[in-house]
């Protein structure tokens, strides 16, 4: 199986002991989001794990981690934004995610590496023209360790809304978003990117953005050495282009405390849960209780 590490949480960030801990015992349990007694056993021993698909804002925690898992194909999506703490109140500085990113490039390759520069969220601050520049700089720093970028304009949920509404976040129009993407799809050629849209309801492809995949089957095809199937994850948002995978994290437990962010509806409850977090329990968040039905994932 493909496993997420993962799109509910920062794990290489935040609870990277704990995931290391999962990977010597050779499984984890993770409770459905949907229905918390339903409960999968997930194998993690190299002849059960295809592959991991890393996901984080902050690499540099992991880092030590990393030649641990050399016995896993994996790749690594890093998000590199050019927000403030106003924005991403407990990220590092921009320049220190591009370091560590930098850094992991070094330990795994180029190949191996996305760069995710999402969700673009704009404001009287945040302009189209302020992502233009930020984006050419980082796609400047960056390019020479990655050879993929994916943007995504900021979904509006009800918890982004109230938690973003101090920003004065606006919704730009469609004329606007299309004259940023192909904007953004001029830099990323000359610097040499391809790059991607994540799961937009508007098609981008005419701008030089074309629709991708998170959970890349092309790119895990060429670390596992054979084609996958163009299977699509069901489990995902309508649009999701993903190739199915199994998720190890839990919602409610990131603590970057990023405004726009749609997996923690309350930081004080991501807080609360991280400092209940025990790294040696099979579950990222609390333990088996009674009632729980424990099904092997296939």
């Amino acid at each position: 199986m493909i496993v997420s590490v993962s799109r509910r949480t920062d794990i290489p960030a935040l609870y990277g002991e704990w995931f290391l801990n999962r990977v010597r015992e050779g499984c984890a349990l993770v409770r459905n989001p949907m229905n918390r007694r339903q409960v999968g056993r997930i194998r993690l021993t190299p002849d059960a794990v295809e592959a991991f698909v890393f996901w984080t804002k902050n690499p540099q925690p992991f880092l030590p981690a990393v030649p641990l898992l050399e016995n896993y194909p994996s790749y690594y999506q890093v998000t590199v934004t050019p927000y403030g703490r106003e924005v991403e109140r407990n990220v590092p500085d921009t320049l220190q995610v591009v370091a560590s990113f930098i850094r992991l490039a070094g330990l795994i390759g180029r190949e191996r590496m996305v760069w995710r520069y999402d969700p673009i969220l704009m404001s009287d601050r945040y302009t189209a023209e302020f992502h233009r520049r930020a984006f050419r700089e980082l796609a400047g720093r960056l390019h020479p360790y990655t050879g993929k970028v994916f943007i995504s304009f900021l979904d509006e949920y009800a918890k982004t809304k109230r938690n973003t509404k101090a920003l004065g976040v606006v919704q730009p129009g469609a004329a606007e978003r299309r004259e940023l993407a192909a904007g953004l799809a001029e830099t990323a050629a000359e610097f040499g990117l391809r790059i991607s849209a994540c799961c937009e309801p508007e098609d981008y492809s005419g701008c030089g953005v074309p629709a991708g995949s998170c959970v890349d089957a092309q790119l895990l095809g060429r670390l596992l050495g054979r084609e996958l199937s163009a299977a699509r994850d069901r489990n995902q948002r309508t649009g999701c282009l993903c190739y199915p995978s199994v998720d190890l994290g839990a919602y409610d437990t990131c603590t970057h405390q990023c405004l726009y962010c749609y997996a923690s509806a309350s930081f004080g409850v991501a807080e609360r849960n991280r400092s209940a977090h025990d790294p040696a329990a099979p579950f990222l968040l609390g333990n088996a209780e009674e009632g729980d039905r424990i099904t092997d994932r296939n």
